[in-house]
């Protein structure tokens, strides 16, 4: 990437963060009042909040780099393979991660955004609005977080495995295999969280592992995997192999698990092969 034609991942990284706050002012106009739920066709809730999001970051990011595409969950058009398979960055946004708790009314959703170097997440912004959290974080610039409800930032460390374990869960997406992969790793403590907080709390060496099975979309993970991997943690599938993106026609991501503490084999002890983990 050239630093001269884009700027320094560092100062588009604060530009975002600044996009992101202006993306969730437009949420928490939409989550102070009454407001409707549609369906989109895969069943999941749409509401005028994900929309606003989606204007402001799209507008924000025009102004940023105007260069670079935008690849958004809620684009009405989504760009095709044969022309993203051409891109070697881009913009990969979530403008409301989370639909169902912003719906819940439980503040843990969040605006994502992150800028895609070589199918690798380089830069990552993750902002809970009603819960005033900012994170962020750029590949060879560390990884931050600000509670805006005060000053300054706190940089990012994960941490080594706790015993016992603490499990960040979804809140929305129960799934029966979870249930066996918890039985094999013993003692340990499971919170439930939304979007992508659960990437973030591992950054802050709150939980250490998050797993997810079943289906999610690149858009889902890509902020967060960079702010995790650059506190020291990571995000990979059931191989070990780091989640890549726009490799492929689908948006979809495997099954994976993001985790704080990179020494441990997470995959090996939840095959129950404690002797590799």
């Amino acid at each position: 990437m050239s630093a001269a034609a884009d700027g320094d991942l560092g100062e588009l990284a604060r530009g975002c963060c600044a996009i992101a706050r202006t993306a969730g002012a437009a949420i928490m106009r939409v989550y102070a009042g009454d407001f409707a739920v549609e369906r989109k066709d895969d069943n999941s809730p749409l509401t005028a909040a994900d929309l606003a999001a989606h204007r402001a970051i799209l507008d924000g990011l025009h102004v940023l780099t105007p260069q670079i595409p935008v690849l958004s969950e809620e684009s009405a058009v989504q760009a095709g393979w044969d022309e993203r398979r051409r891109w070697a960055r881009y913009w990969l946004v979530d403008p409301l991660d989370g639909t169902r708790e912003f719906v819940k009314r439980n503040g843990e959703f969040t605006v994502n955004i992150a800028l895609i170097h070589e199918h690798q997440p380089v830069l990552g912004v993750v902002f809970a609005p009603a819960l005033d959290e900012m994170y962020w974080a750029w590949r060879g610039g560390h990884a931050y977080f600000a509670d805006l409800k005060q000053s300054g930032k706190v940089e990012l460390h994960t941490r080594r495995r706790s015993n016992p374990l603490l499990i960040a869960g979804s809140r929305s997406h129960a799934d029966p295999r979870l249930t066996a992969a918890l039985a094999k790793l013993g003692a340990h403590e499971l919170r439930p969280l939304g979007s992508s907080l659960k990437f973030c709390r591992a950054a802050r060496a709150e939980v250490d592992l998050y797993i997810r099975y079943g289906p999610t979309s690149e858009w889902d993970t890509a902020a967060g995997q960079c702010v995790l991997e650059q506190a020291g943690g990571g995000v990979t599938n059931f191989a070990g192999v780091p989640l890549r993106y726009n490799a492929k026609e689908s948006l979809l991501n495997p099954d994976f698990l993001a985790f704080g503490d990179t020494a441990v084999n997470w995959a090996a002890l939840l095959r129950g092969d404690a002797t590799r983990a």
